[in-house]
């Protein structure tokens, strides 16, 4: 479980690396990357192999816990960022 943890780490700073924010006018929107669909089917791909190796050794129920907790790892330290960022752009703004 510890590797399904740090692998989603590993894969959410691809993601926060490629998220960026614009500002139009007083409003702040999530910039279109056009890595980002690359990135993502790449991240697919990836796990669908790791699972493929990985599915003869571990128990069916286990790998889907695996692989929840990696797509949870991945998605909450992105999601934290892009927040992040994003107070941090609006405090700039109202300044």
């Amino acid at each position: 479980m510890l590797e399904a943890f740090i692998i989603g780490l590993l894969f959410s700073t691809v993601l926060i690396w490629t998220s960026r924010f614009e500002v139009k006018g007083t409003e702040i929107y999530m910039k279109r990357s056009k890595a980002f669909p690359v990135i993502l089917i790449s991240l697919l791909i990836i796990r669908t192999v790791m699972k493929i190796f990985i599915s003869n050794e571990i128990d069916p129920g286990e790998l889907g816990g695996m692989f929840f907790l990696l797509a949870f790892c991945m998605i909450v330290p992105w999601r934290a960022a892009m927040l992040y960022k994003y107070k941090k752009l609006k405090k700039t703004l109202i300044n």
